[in-house]
């Protein structure tokens, strides 16, 4: 692996932080509101947005060797698994007060 460094010019880091602040605003904006069984699906389709944001720029991901974006995927694939696993366990069990 090369050592060579990407400069990233300060314009794009500007545009970053302006995005993330607006999302921020946004964030703060639908929490107000009521969207019924959506609110935690809005919250969390922002919060990703912004995490992608953070992870390709500041974290320079877009930029370094695809294999650690890769890597990363990974481990996001089986953190995701891994909730719906225990989400499936929750649902399917049966509730303490009923009768069998």
């Amino acid at each position: 692996m090369s050592s060579s460094n990407h400069i990233v010019p300060l314009n794009i880091y500007i545009k970053v932080l302006s995005a993330l602040l607006v999302l921020t605003v946004l964030t703060v904006a639908v929490a107000q509101m009521d969207f019924g069984v959506f609110n935690v699906l809005i919250a969390m389709g922002i919060a990703t947005v912004k995490a992608t944001l953070v992870l390709l720029f500041f974290m320079h991901l877009k930029y370094d060797n695809k294999l650690f974006l890769v890597i990363f995927l990974t481990g996001v694939f089986f953190l995701i698994v891994l909730f719906l696993f225990c989400e499936f366990d929750i649902i399917t069990r049966i509730p303490e007060n009923s009768v069998l």
